[in-house]
């Protein structure tokens, strides 16, 4: 899932607000909209903001 994080193109420094943006965008425009699949786009957005979460204590740690 890392590497669907990288896809999104955002930076380190960019809100949360902005990854979920970007994410929703890589989703299909179908897979948006389907009830049915609420709770995978849940995990999908969680993921991605944990990755982002993670790669902001790298750099704030390492002080990139």
């Amino acid at each position: 899932m890392y590497l669907h994080y990288l896809y999104l193109h955002v930076h380190v420094w960019d809100s949360n607000r902005t990854v979920i943006r970007a994410a929703w965008r890589k989703m299909a425009c179908h897979d948006r909209r389907d009830p049915a699949k609420r709770d995978a786009r849940k995990r999908f957005y969680r993921e991605m903001l944990r990755h982002h979460a993670n790669d902001q204590n790298l750099v704030s740690e390492f002080r990139l």
